[in-house]
């Protein structure tokens, strides 16, 4: 991975979209970011059905990936990627605003790489925007 992977980010909510992205730009993360509005948005994208512009088979992912969303949730998506032979190589990055430990544990028993609790502060809003683009440069420099 390198500064050509690819960012999806699954958000529906765009206020968030936009504080994400913002906040990888401001820790240097200038790789192309796909949002998506719902889960289903970004597992057609994945899974190639239905979706006018599809993913890259050679191309190199990281999904952000909420978890209450409309139409598919995050955990039905991550329970799907990671049961796909070729997607399950992808890194999954759980950003949401749920806190329950058994969801946390169900998802990381899926497979995701990390989860990250949505704060809910500014400052430290920030600080996990920072994190997160610090253990995003780490997948870039493993794969």
């Amino acid at each position: 991975m390198s500064d050509k992977t690819i960012i999806l980010l699954a958000e529906d909510d765009r206020g968030h979209a936009g504080l994400i992205k913002r906040g990888l730009k401001r820790n240097s993360i200038d790789n192309k970011v796909i949002h998506f509005a719902d889960g289903q948005e970004v597992r057609d994208f994945l899974f190639s059905d239905r979706h006018i512009v599809q993913r890259e088979k050679d191309a190199s992912y990281i999904l952000l990936l909420d978890i209450r969303m409309p139409r598919l949730d995050g955990i039905s998506v991550l329970q799907q990627v990671k049961n796909h032979n070729e997607l399950k190589k992808i890194p999954v990055i759980i950003i949401t605003t749920t806190d329950n430990s058994f969801t946390i544990n169900q998802c990381f028993q899926l497979g995701c790489a990390k989860y990250l609790v949505k704060p809910v502060g500014f400052e430290e809003f920030e600080k996990a925007m920072a994190d997160l683009a610090e253990f995003i440069k780490t997948l870039m420099q493993v794969q």
